[in-house]
């Protein structure tokens, strides 16, 4: 069995492109031209030079050695928070700005749920000079203002979306309907593993950076390029791509993906695709989805903006139906424990998405001798209003 992509665009039974006519011409460009572009050397140079410049890769693989010692195991943060911008969400918007202007696009539009992939994708095209539109949920714009402030300053526009549950799933929505109207000057930049093909696997490849340079800082650290676990959190589940890329076909590499429980799995008010989806189509891929049994998308819920998608990418899907990864529920209380341990023990204040994955360790016992490496894939000043509120601080 494979976890990497078919020529067809799915994942085991997962992913392909579900989409309206009227989007055809859009994606079906895309797929034509994604991998060409991406393997031209010049844009190779251009890419890898912004990482390094621009972004400040490669980010630090830090040995957390408090955390080690109280879980007696030998803990890596792959420090993601360290980027520009704050998070993981930099890389892909980096790959496909570059990418829109080797397709000759003028205008930029984007959905965003915790706002980083807003302030990364508002950020490069501040950097490019190209026209930004970020649609984000009523809701999201109220949680998250430092980053919708972000947006503004860096020039996009930041248009609400008011249907629905007011959050991510919405401004998807909103954006795609944009794309639909504005077929020929507009690319769309995805800030997740979803979406119809060519898109899970085209950010999947331009985060695949995390666990390219994993394999060499652990070699540095550990002498061996292979980590026994890796760990991420999972709401679309692009910083998981990215650190588990590398090692989908070795199994000797066990992953972990993390997703929010929210107030429990039971509760209703919940954002655990694997557990509580059914497969279905959402925003034009075929993947677990969390729905009614009349097929009606159940909104989602978690204390972390980032998390709270209704589905899963479909490469997610395929290694949570295929027994490859691991998958784990964490609840807000617990991730919001595991984020104030991060601060107290090691002096990193972690995203709220980041300390769901932080909470396995109270949850499951590693080896003294284990390699887990976890993608710490933001930093938490956007969620500072949460913790405040949280910890009444």
């Amino acid at each position: 069995m494979t976890y990497n992509i078919n020529e067809k665009g799915y994942y085991g039974e997962f992913g392909g492109a579900y989409i309206p006519e009227m989007l055809y011409p859009n994606v079906e460009e895309l797929r034509q031209n994604y991998l060409k572009v991406m393997k031209e050397p010049s844009f190779q140079k251009e890419f890898n030079l912004l990482l390094k410049d621009y972004v400040g890769r490669p980010s630090p693989l830090y040995f957390a050695k408090r955390l080690s010692e109280k879980y007696n195991t030998k803990i890596y943060l792959k420090r993601e928070d360290l980027n520009h911008t704050g998070a993981h969400k930099i890389n892909n918007t980096i790959g496909q700005i570059l990418m829109a202007q080797r397709l000759g696009k003028k205008r930029i539009i984007a959905e965003t749920g915790a706002g980083q992939h807003g302030v990364a994708t508002a950020t490069v095209c501040a950097l490019m000079g190209l026209e930004c539109i970020v649609y984000m949920g009523e809701i999201d714009i109220a949680r998250q203002a430092p980053n919708v402030a972000r947006m503004k300053m860096l020039g996009a526009t930041v248009i609400s979306a008011k249907s629905g549950s007011k959050t991510l799933k919405d401004a998807t929505n909103e954006a795609i309907r944009d794309w639909i109207n504005n077929p020929v000057d507009t690319h769309y930049i995805i800030g997740s593993v979803v979406g119809p093909h060519p898109y899970p696997d085209m950010v999947a490849r331009f985060q695949s950076v995390v666990s390219k340079e994993i394999q060499w800082q652990l070699k540095e650290h550990e002498d061996k390029t292979k980590p026994d676990y890796v760990v991420a959190c999972v709401g679309g589940g692009s910083n998981a791509a990215g650190a588990f890329y590398h090692f989908l076909e070795d199994t000797e590499v066990k992953l972990i993906a993390v997703e929010a429980a929210g107030h429990g799995v039971d509760s209703g008010e919940s954002a655990a695709t694997s557990v509580l989806g059914k497969e279905g189509i959402i925003h034009g891929s075929k993947t677990l989805l969390m729905q009614t049994n009349d097929g009606q998308i159940t909104e989602p819920y978690s204390i972390s903006a980032g998390l709270d998608y209704p589905g899963v990418g479909p490469m997610h899907a395929h290694l949570y139906k295929s027994g490859r990864a691991e998958f784990m529920s964490i609840t807000d209380d617990q991730a919001m424990t595991a984020g104030l341990e991060l601060c107290k023990l090691e002096g990193i204040i972690p995203a709220i998405e980041s300390s769901h994955a932080l909470a396995i360790f109270e949850q499951k016992k590693f080896k003294p001798e284990d390699v887990v490496v976890l993608s710490l894939s933001g930093r938490g000043d956007k969620d500072l209003n949460t913790y405040i509120n949280y910890y009444k601080l």
